[in-house]
């Protein structure tokens, strides 16, 4: 059985369908020795090179497919595919012939629960359900905000009349001129919620992630350590993307035929 060759380097997180598109363009895949052509068809035999370098297209494990890392604010690079960000995921459990694809990724100066996965349709299929996911941020602001800052924080509206969704925002302690705040949204980005307070007149100094859906990042766990994701919490992202089974029918491998035993002795033994 043969599949596309995007959604299969995708599936095994080699990259995102996108660039798998952008390197076929480029000339830089082959298959079989063969420059690739977009639409091209895979089967389980072939072999794929990317500038030359064979790729591993096994498909995606039982475990360790997605992780969670706690960012340091303001000291770690994005993860992306530049030579600058090595740093960060060098911290993160190696997957050979694979790369880490980040879930809605932080900015820069932002910190707490990176989800990535190395499975490039499961970060896709989640990216599209951003909206619907419940998002936990705790934000430090200088002062306590006044009634009027709340009621703008809580409509949601943005400074470009744009508008996301707020569940609740609470007070969390701190003092003198730092006080935290906890901010539920529904499906809002980090950017987000900085403009969010930038349209209600409010410094935000600070911004940490602490839960993206289902998955909640520990307090325990330390600032730029990692953590895989058991089986059950894996299962539920998969099952919230709509790929309950980790993997389509589509792609599973048929299981070869038992084979026959063979009954040793004479054949004239029964006559």
């Amino acid at each position: 059985m043969s599949e596309r060759v995007q959604k299969v380097l995708a599936r095994a997180g080699v990259g995102s369908r996108r660039e798998v598109e952008a390197w076929i363009r480029a000339g830089r895949l082959s298959i079989n020795g063969v420059p690739a052509e977009l639409g091209a068809q895979l089967r389980s035999r072939d072999k794929v090179t990317l500038d030359g370098r064979p790729l591993r297209l096994r498909e995606p494990d039982s475990d360790t497919r997605v992780v969670i890392y706690h960012r340091t604010p303001g000291r770690e690079l994005a993860p992306t595919d530049s030579p600058e960000s090595g740093r960060f995921l060098d911290r993160l459990p190696k997957r050979a012939g694979r790369r880490w694809v980040p879930v809605s990724p932080l900015p820069p100066n932002d910190g707490g629960l990176e989800l990535l996965t190395s499975d490039g349709d499961l970060a896709q299929a989640l990216m599209r359900k951003l909206s619907q996911l419940r998002i936990e941020f705790a934000v430090r602001v200088r002062g306590e905000l006044r009634p009027e800052q709340l009621q703008r924080l809580k409509s949601g509206l943005l400074d470009d009349d744009g508008v996301i969704v707020i569940d609740a925002i609470e007070a969390a302690g701190g003092g003198g001129t730092n006080r935290w705040y906890t901010l539920v949204t529904r499906g809002g980005r980090a950017r987000d919620v900085h403009r969010l307070f930038a349209s209600a007149d409010v410094e935000l100094s600070r911004l940490m992630r602490f839960s993206l859906g289902p998955v909640k990042m520990d307090r325990s766990l330390a600032r730029e350590r990692s953590r895989s994701l058991g089986a059950e919490e894996t299962a539920e992202l998969y099952a919230l993307a709509g790929l309950a089974s980790g993997r389509s029918p589509a792609t599973r491998r048929p299981r070869s035929p038992p084979r026959k035993r063979r009954v040793t002795g004479s054949r004239n033994s029964g006559r």
